[in-house]
């Protein structure tokens, strides 16, 4: 799947937003983002760590599956589509929104917009892990997102295509 830019008009009460391929520029944005939404989560589960958490992004960030989620003309969170050819699956990674616009609808409404697409394309299945306690859980379960596996930091998840 390409990351091409797409867009979505919300309806009363969410936000509209525009989805956007990332560029190399975008990774300081994506960590920093990613720091912040993160925070509470791995705090509590006790793995926060300022420069790792930052860290882990740069080193995994590949721009080429990467899309950024903009509302307003500025950045708002970002979301990211990896393809595993050895499992057959696609991994849904780097799911960020900024705090201050959750609730409002833009993370089922880009998350929903994804699926439809990978379902389009043929992605058959995926794959997330999500942190234990994370309130983001509820948002893939609505998904169709089942429990696979649970160690004790993370929650993994799967969604197979209807059909």
């Amino acid at each position: 799947m390409g990351c091409g830019s797409w867009r979505s008009v919300g309806g009363v009460g969410v936000a509209d937003w525009v989805v956007r391929g990332a560029s190399a520029g975008d990774v300081e944005a994506i960590a920093e983002l990613r720091a912040d939404v993160l925070r509470d989560d791995l705090e509590r589960v006790g793995r926060y760590d300022a420069k790792r958490v930052r860290q882990r992004l740069r080193d995994g960030f590949v721009a080429g599956h990467t899309w950024v989620i903009e509302v307003g003309g500025e950045f708002a969170g970002c979301v990211a589509l990896r393809a595993d050819v050895e499992r057959g699956c696609h991994w849904l990674e780097h799911f960020y929104l900024d705090a201050r616009l959750q609730g409002a609808g833009i993370g089922s409404g880009v998350l929903g917009e994804l699926l439809e697409r990978c379902d389009r394309d043929g992605v058959r299945v995926v794959r997330l892990n999500v942190l234990r306690g994370s309130p983001a859980r509820r948002l893939y379960e609505r998904f169709g997102f089942v429990v696979e596996a649970e160690d004790a930091v993370d929650v993994f998840m799967v969604r197979e295509a209807s059909g």
